[in-house]
């Protein structure tokens, strides 16, 4: 099943930060806090401006981007976890090698 965003949404997959501290200390998932990065693999349209005309989303597809702690409404599509959310939730685009760098 494909899912497609309707107007300024976009969904987000959570992106695993390590699993250790700089210590080296590993942290079990059940005191691990859910991660505020992700990458984009669906946008919407686009919102509606007060002419009516469609405005294109910043964000596209393959983006690594920082939300809000509780930003998004989470949702299990063909099994997997993602998080549904307003174009405006999202609080800044990663770019550069440490943004390509970790999603290695």
């Amino acid at each position: 099943m494909n899912f497609r965003p309707l107007h300024d949404r976009v969904v987000v997959r959570r992106v695993d930060e390590d699993e250790k501290t700089a210590g080296g200390i590993i942290i079990p998932d059940t005191a691990k806090e859910k991660p505020q990065q992700g990458e984009v693999i669906a946008v919407g349209p686009g919102a509606r401006d007060d002419k009516g005309q469609v405005v294109a989303l910043d964000v596209k597809v393959g983006d690594r981007v920082i939300f809000g702690k509780w930003s998004g409404t989470e949702v299990k599509i063909n099994g997997e976890d993602l998080l549904i959310m307003k174009e405006s939730d999202i609080m800044g685009v990663l770019e550069g090698s440490a943004a390509t760098s970790k999603a290695a």
